[in-house]
């Protein structure tokens, strides 16, 4: 989940794992996988940025090992 300011200022909590994509239109615009549409103020390097805070969070540091 994270944390985004939507257009009108209220902020809201996204499910980061149901965003589709994320545009800059020249508002942000996310797109979820159901399609819908939420304008953001937040810019797109800030969204990615908050999407790998909360992977990581959820994740941890995971190491992949090879061979």
């Amino acid at each position: 989940m994270i944390k985004v300011k939507k257009i009108n200022g209220d902020e809201i909590v996204i499910n980061a794992d149901l965003m589709e994509t994320v545009q800059a239109t020249p508002d942000t615009v996310i797109t979820l996988t159901t399609n819908k549409k939420i304008l953001v103020l937040d810019d797109v390097d800030d969204i990615i940025k908050k999407v790998i805070e909360y992977k990581q969070k959820v994740f941890g540091n995971l190491k992949v090992e090879e061979g």
